[in-house]
């Protein structure tokens, strides 16, 4: 069995099936699974105070050094809706991850420098290992992703 499983590991995979699929199996990717789904929930809560209390938003972001524009505060709320939804579902799992890394750079640059706090300095920098992880491992078990790239798991 455990020569079947080294088999499947060894065997081509196309560019769709390696940005799809995922590098852990078993406990670990079930483990993943959580991770990916608690991440991807943490950016939807995030990104509802950017349409729901915009202005509070946007005051924020004029704090932090970024420009008085109100479209860049729905952008940073569009792309963590729409990455933690992906994230949620485990659709482009790797993408999503990589868009909500480089935004948890930027909010630990911005925020974290400027107010620290167990937000800024704490869930931020919890977030950006969680995604740098999810970018390296993939989605791990019960992802869409999976489902449309037919990528099965190891026998």
């Amino acid at each position: 069995m455990a020569q079947d499983r080294d088999v499947a590991r060894d065997r081509p995979r196309g560019p769709v099936e390696r940005f799809l699929g995922t590098r852990v199996h078993g406990r670990t990717a079930v483990a993943t699974a959580a991770l990916r789904i608690v991440t991807g929930l943490a950016f939807v809560l995030f990104s509802l105070p950017k349409f729901l209390l915009h202005e509070d938003e946007l005051g924020e972001f004029v704090r932090f050094g970024l420009p008085d524009s109100s479209v860049l505060v729905y952008l940073v709320g569009a792309l963590e809706l729409g990455a933690g939804l992906m994230l949620v579902l485990g659709v482009g799992t790797r993408l999503a991850a990589l868009g909500m890394a480089l935004n948890m750079a930027g909010a630990i640059a911005t925020a974290g420098v400027q107010v620290g706090g167990p937000i800024h300095l704490g869930v931020a920098p919890a977030l950006l290992v969680s995604t740098v992880y999810l970018l390296w491992a993939g989605s791990g078990a019960a992802a869409i992703d999976r489902t449309i790239g037919g990528v099965r798991p190891p026998a």
